[in-house]
């Protein structure tokens, strides 16, 4: 037994019990999840794909990943899954390959307005091979008909959609038809939003985009792990030697058995409630700092935008800080026309995924609104705040019982 593994695995889990994490990307995933992780399945060599592998003994992991691919084209309605993808960047990566074999031209948004690192960042490989351009949001959203202007004068390869920081739904056909005015592939990253895809309250892209990538562990409530969909036989085969072995060696059998896991759980009608709860929580904490003053974008998911500084007088970064003192984890994060540099930030991105997860209630999330804004503007002591979120979190659900 490796004891200080153990405890810091304790103090974490004390961490995560007592506090409200409102990291828009971050979930709790169940007690059955995390058994097929922590299984006897991460001891097994499984390189290639089912029927078709490069080691002996795959008999039984073999049904765990086609369980896996059945559960998620049902889930997802989609013709063709991979769910070998160790992660979302790897997924975008694979995605890439397979849409783009030679590189070419990718449409995407402008990064501070909401995109993602592999999304065009110049840190990130994609822009190292590929031609990334990019559209920006108008008034904090998406501009339809300046997407199609930019993209007829800048002629991409492929338009990608699908955002970190976005918190409205996304028109996914109306892209589409972008895509074939132009005469280009379209693309969407759900990471973001696959949970509210998988329950129904939000557009499906698979019935749109030509490719479709996605991480498991946020809105889906999953695994740590990404996953590939389409309805195109041909990109489906290409897809699967770009994930390997061109970008990967051996996938995580267990990690794959927590994936099918999580499918099974998001084609549940307790999920789908939960889904609207999250969109419901969300919604309700956004009113609640904007009735108070508050600088905030509206909301259709399940985050918002809270400008810090035009509010409080803090950037991103402080609040957070400020924030975390009391128990209450958010993310610095830029906001659409930030002229502050990432590591400061203009404002926080807020979501109520994980702590939906919990048992948070509307009338919780309304109050942790008004929690944020007394104790950013300093209404309030730290001591006080401290009991306030005591209160709130001894409702829940414990971690390790969900």
């Amino acid at each position: 037994m490796d004891k200080k593994i153990i405890e810091l695995i304790k103090l974490e889990q004390e961490r995560q019990n007592r506090g409200i994490e409102l990291i828009a990307s971050e979930n709790y995933a169940s007690k059955d999840i995390r058994e097929a992780c922590g299984s006897i399945l991460t001891n097994k060599y499984s390189e290639g794909y089912p029927g078709k592998r490069y080691y002996g003994g795959c008999e039984y992991v073999d049904e765990v990943e086609n369980l896996a691919i059945s559960r998620a084209k049902e889930l997802f309605n989609a013709k063709f899954v991979n769910v070998q993808p160790h992660s979302g960047s790897q997924a975008n990566a694979a995605a890439y390959r397979a849409l783009l074999p030679q590189g070419g031209k990718i449409l995407s948004l402008v990064l501070n307005d909401g995109g993602h690192l592999t999304h065009g960042s110049p840190v990130s490989f994609s822009a190292h091979f590929y031609n990334f351009v990019h559209y920006p949001l108008i008034n904090g959203k998406l501009d339809y008909d300046e997407l199609l202007k930019i993209a007829i004068n800048e002629k991409p390869d492929l338009i990608l959609a699908g955002f970190s920081a976005y918190p409205y739904q996304i028109d996914f056909k109306r892209i589409k038809d972008i895509c074939n005015q132009v005469g280009c592939l379209f693309m969407v990253d759900m990471a973001h939003i696959a949970g509210l895809v998988a329950a129904k309250v939000h557009p499906n892209p698979v019935e749109y985009a030509d490719v479709v990538t996605s991480t498991t562990h946020k809105t889906l409530r999953g695994p740590r792990g990404g996953l590939i969909l389409t309805n195109n036989e041909e990109l489906y085969k290409r897809i699967n030697s770009a994930v390997f072995p061109f970008y990967q060696g051996g996938p995580f059998q267990h990690i794959i058995a927590g994936k099918a896991t999580c499918f099974l759980e998001a084609s549940s009608d307790s999920f789908k409630k939960y889904a609207q709860d999250v969109l419901d929580n969300t919604k309700a904490c956004q009113e609640a700092l904007k009735s108070l003053g508050a600088i905030v974008s509206d909301s259709e998911v399940h985050l918002f935008l809270l400008n810090t500084l035009d509010s409080f007088g803090l950037t991103g970064i402080d609040a957070q800080v400020k924030l975390e003192e009391i128990g209450v984890t958010t993310n610095k994060n830029m906001i659409p026309g930030d002229t502050l540099k990432p590591n400061k930030t203009s404002g926080l991105r807020i979501g109520f995924a994980a702590v939906t997860t919990r048992g948070c209630t509307k009338e919780d999330a309304h109050n942790i609104g008004k929690l944020i804004y007394s104790y950013l503007s300093n209404k309030i002591s730290k001591e006080d705040a401290l009991k306030q979120v005591s209160l709130l979190v001894s409702n829940w659900k414990k971690i390790e019982e969900i």
